[in-house]
């Protein structure tokens, strides 16, 4: 993920929140609360999956740069699984 859409997507849920946390401040009825409800749970569960996101990328790259690093020795790679015949039938 590059850093504009990085900042792009944490800026929307930013956003949503601070739009929750407003019209909780301001819009006194029930549509209100429903809105605020509704505002926040999108923007706090946006920033919970990106955060989820983020993880994922790093594991990602971790274990990319953990393969690169292996040694490319034939001993080094796993042995194939043994041939075994068919199974006969019944």
């Amino acid at each position: 993920m590059s850093r504009r859409g990085r900042l792009l997507a944490y800026g929307t849920a930013a956003a949503l929140v601070v739009a929750g946390g407003l019209c909780a401040a301001l819009v006194d009825s029930e549509f209100g609360q429903l809105l605020t409800i509704g505002l926040l749970s999108i923007g706090i569960g946006g920033v919970v999956l990106l955060v989820f996101f983020e993880i994922g990328l790093s594991e990602d790259r971790e274990r990319e740069r953990k393969r690169r690093r292996a040694p490319k020795h034939p001993e080094s790679r796993p042995r194939p699984l043994a041939r075994r015949r068919p199974r006969r039938p019944g």
